[in-house]
């Protein structure tokens, strides 16, 4: 194998474990519960996704969600993404939710959004 065959073979190992690596998404929080009025299919993904099972294909980029320090992205001003949220249930920090779950999710703040809220927001 030529030295560039084994370096262009390294490059593409390191970025898919990078993708693997990144695919990690933070954890939902026991102080989050599901409306009343969820579908059955929503209420189970939800049920599963807080009882610690990994979520896997689409997702939805749920925000107000997430305690501090925990979210997936997106923290508002002056933070750079990951787990850079300051507040519990920061409205404008998102995470991951199973699709089509997250106008189901309630915290103890509210409900979550798939925008951003203008609750919790650091000055």
């Amino acid at each position: 194998m030529s030295q560039t065959s084994f370096i262009a073979k390294s490059v593409f190992a390191g970025l898919a474990l990078a993708a693997v690596a990144g695919a990690a998404n933070a954890k939902p929080n026991a102080q989050l519960t599901v409306a009343e009025n969820a579908p059955a299919d929503v209420q189970s993904a939800i049920t599963q996704w807080l009882g610690g099972e990994r979520l896997a294909g689409r997702k939805d980029k749920c925000y107000g969600i997430a305690l501090a320090g925990e979210n997936d992205c997106k923290a508002g001003k002056g933070t750079s993404c990951e787990g850079t949220s300051t507040v519990d249930f920061q409205g404008n920090a998102w995470t991951y939710a199973p699709k089509g779950s997250c106008e189901f999710i309630v915290t103890p703040e509210g409900a979550a959004s798939l925008n951003e809220l203008d609750r919790n927001t650091p000055a």
